[in-house]
């Protein structure tokens, strides 16, 4: 168990946070540079901008909906562990039952 608690794996970093914002920055900025520079008409530049806008929204909704399920997962592992924690602490395997 972390201080918080939870029975989850530590948290990211922020050397790892930093890495993979500063990863998708330079990405992001390749990209559209790429696209600022390609040598087609105007209207293929805005329809490979268009793409790539829709394919950076969706990469964050994936991961929204992976983390989402992720919490969601572990919630539920956490109320059963509860659940059992609480059984085994109130169980006596000496206790006899009257007859």
């Amino acid at each position: 168990m972390t201080k918080s608690g939870s029975s989850a794996a530590s948290p990211t970093t922020t050397a790892f946070y930093a890495q993979a914002a500063i990863s998708f920055g330079l990405a992001l900025t390749a990209v559209t540079a790429g696209i600022v520079y390609l040598p087609v008409d105007g209207w293929v530049r805005g329809f490979l901008a268009l793409g790539m806008l829709f394919l950076v929204t969706s990469a964050f909704t994936l991961a929204k909906c992976v983390r989402d399920r992720q919490d969601e997962t572990s919630v539920v592992s956490r109320v059963d562990q509860a659940r059992l924690d609480k059984l085994l602490a109130e169980h006596d395997p000496f206790k006899t039952t009257a007859v």
